[in-house]
């Protein structure tokens, strides 16, 4: 008898109130342009998000949607380890502090 390969994983979809994703690139360089050293150890806590749970999505006072840009504090940020670079996070939403959003150009400010 055969013995069956294990498939690869296609996507991960996280539970409860989490949310996927993934982490942004560490910066190499300040704004005021100077590089930083490799081995200096700057926290990237921002990232886009993957995908949101069912419980998330389904959440009206939730207002994080698959591709925001977030700010998250990375205590609780579990590493999935699906792609080489392991860039993905799961992330409560509960750490969530920030979502950065553009101003919609048709909102009257007044």
């Amino acid at each position: 008898m055969a013995k069956k390969r294990a498939q690869p994983f296609e996507y991960v979809e996280p539970i409860g109130p989490r949310v996927l994703v993934r982490k942004d690139e560490p910066k190499r360089e300040t704004k005021g342009g100077i590089a930083l050293p490799d081995a200096a150890e700057i926290p990237t806590i921002t990232g886009r998000i993957v995908t949101i749970s069912a419980m998330v999505e389904q959440d009206d006072e939730m207002p994080l949607r698959q591709y925001d840009k977030i700010l998250f504090h990375p205590k609780d940020a579990i590493p999935v380890d699906f792609e080489s670079d392991n860039q993905l996070f799961v992330v409560p939403v509960e750490d969530v502090v920030a979502v950065f959003r553009r101003k919609d150009p048709d909102q009257d400010v007044g």
